[in-house]
């Protein structure tokens, strides 16, 4: 299992089956609600319309079996430490309970039914209440499972009546509670203290202890001395299942990234520090807009986030690049296909043993003393790497001799047992490569394997992209509006664009996350200014263009 923080572009039941048995701590999901309306694509590109026409095709009972299938999964991966919420409306929630989350889970793991309030009633357009409310339903894998409660701060009422006291020289707020004992029937705790004989909660000497560290007072003499209970002492009012403090996402928010459906972060931090600790691992395998991840890497959890959309997942990445910092961990985004040029010219290190792996191999960490081997099959047979184009015979002949002396019984089994003496990987594979390799084969019954890179990864070329500057008027501060067009172009298609106005190599910040125009105005001061804009195609392959602007007076671009 790869703890790595995981972005990961793809069907989430065949990325779920992937991933090892009892290994997720926590398993938020906010599966696209049941309804037959067009609203549920969200997105809009090839991967979620898919999808959408995967769970309507059959109505209620093919979108509960579509969902089923992937919570048994959810199941199977869920540490028994772990938990599960899963999010919907009422148009299918009855269904989800009683039909999934009962029968995988056990009834008996139920823990709530949590009713989030997320927006405020709005008109009387029908003859029925408003729905305003959603429901997420929370089950355990076990009893033994990670439990932090939470608490609300106590409303003002709460405070007015039982908190009434502030200390003069301090300003804190406190109450009085009573230190009778409700046990009468305690000798050893019966004595006069200030006047007053009582059964008391404590010994005499702690009692005396209290009461000249200020913590017990007699309000006039004769009353029975009290307890002050500091409200900063306090955690407050334990958490229920009735969530009304949360506000859904305004058009003003901060947070705001047009994800339709984008849920706020209190939301998920409140569940996040519920049910998991730090350096837990976080699954959302519907991450959409990836409110899930955001938070969960801002709370020190490691985290993996499926969708089947490109743009969830991209989108997702320039959020969580936003937030990124010093301290930051490092995440990957796994597409449907890989840019070659990114390959290609990718550290030569980091690219031989990624390929290795993805071809199912163990790469060789040494680095030395491994007659140029990359690293081996699950046989131990080797493989050598070369991030290169074009190979030649020279390489087919130092492969040959390196295999032999690396281990000659292998060699030598491999031969007698018709399989291959070795795996070599490139990009494309010469003339000379290709003959010499036929020949040891058919003269000499030795089989060396050519695997090029794109038969153990899909590869395509990345977006192409211009951006045009176009000043519109200049304050009098000396102000400028600017527009840019941004025109992409890829095989693929094109799905949106990203800008980035305050732009410092190579952190991409994006501050318009989701543009699928490519057209953006801003204002700009007087002085140097770089700009990036990103593609992104239907593949997920991205581009990116720099502009570098000199305002003062006119404009220049670098």
């Amino acid at each position: 299992m790869h703890t790595i923080n995981q972005l990961i572009l793809g069907d989430n039941l065949e990325i779920l089956k992937k991933l090892e048995s009892e290994s997720i701590d926590l398993i938020y999901l906010d599966p696209p609600f049941f309804s037959n309306r067009n609203y549920e694509v969200i997105w809009g590109d090839a991967g979620e319309v898919r999808s959408f026409q995967d769970r309507w095709s059959g109505g209620m009972d093919h979108y509960i079996a579509w969902l089923k299938e992937r919570v048994e999964q959810m199941h199977r991966i869920l540490k028994p430490t772990g938990s599960i919420f899963l999010h919907c409306d009422w148009h299918a929630d009855a269904y989800i309970r009683v039909e999934i989350l009962d029968k995988i889970f056990g009834s008996n793991s139920f823990r709530n039914e949590i009713t989030w309030k997320r927006t405020s009633s709005k008109g009387l357009a029908f003859k029925r209440m408003a729905n305003n409310t959603d429901t997420i339903f929370y089950y355990s894998k076990s009893d033994n499972f990670i439990w932090n409660p939470q608490y609300l701060p106590h409303n003002e009422k709460y405070l007015s009546d039982f908190y009434r006291h502030i200390e003069p020289n301090t300003g804190r707020r406190y109450r009085l509670d009573n230190l009778a004992n409700p046990n009468k029937d305690r000798p050893n705790l019966e004595y006069e203290f200030l006047g007053v004989t009582r059964v008391w909660r404590w010994t005499k000497d702690r009692m005396q202890k209290a009461y000249e560290d200020g913590l017990v007072i007699q309000t006039k003499p004769g009353t029975v001395p009290a307890l002050k209970r500091y409200l900063d002492e306090q955690e407050g009012t334990p958490l229920d299942d009735n969530w009304i403090d949360i506000l859904n996402i305004q058009s003003q928010s901060k947070e705001l990234i047009g994800y339709p459906t984008q849920k706020p972060e209190a939301l998920l931090k409140r569940i996040i520090e519920m049910t998991s600790n730090e350096n837990d691992i976080i699954l959302d395998p519907f991450c959409g807009g990836g409110t899930t991840l955001a938070v969960a890497d801002k709370l020190n959890r490691q985290w993996i986030g499926i969708d089947q959309s490109v743009q969830a997942v991209k989108v997702t990445e320039f959020r969580l690049n936003q937030q990124q910092d010093l301290f930051s961990k490092p995440f990957i985004v796994q597409l449907h296909k890989y840019d070659y040029d990114t390959l290609r010219f990718k550290n030569a290190f980091e690219f031989e043993a990624w390929i290795v792996q993805q071809y199912g191999g163990t790469s060789n960490s040494k680095q030395r003393n491994d007659f140029g081997l990359d690293g081996k099959t699950t046989n131990n047979t080797p493989i050598q790497v070369k991030r290169s184009d074009n190979i030649g015979r020279n390489v087919i002949d130092n492969f040959f001799s390196a295999v032999q002396r690396s281990d000659k019984k292998l060699f030598e089994k491999n031969i007698a047992e018709g399989k291959p003496i070795g795996y070599i990987i490139a990009f494309t594979f010469g003339k000379g490569a290709i003959q010499e390799v036929a020949r040891l084969k058919n003269h000499e019954n030795i089989i060396i394997q050519l695997v090029t890179v794109e038969e153990i990864v899909p590869i395509a070329k990345k977006p192409t992209l211009t951006v045009e500057v176009q000043p519109i008027a200049t304050d009098k501060k000396g102000i400028h509006e600017i527009h840019f067009i941004a025109t992409g172009n890829s095989p693929a298609g094109v799905e949106f664009f990203s800008w980035d106005f305050d732009y410092k190599e190579p952190a991409f910040k994006a501050e318009i996350l989701l543009d699928k125009k490519g057209e953006q105005t801003w204002k700009f001061k007087p002085g140097q200014h770089t700009i990036a804009v990103k593609v992104i195609d239907n593949d997920g392959l991205e581009n990116i263009e720099v502009i570098k602007l000199k305002v003062n007076g006119g404009i220049e671009r670098g």
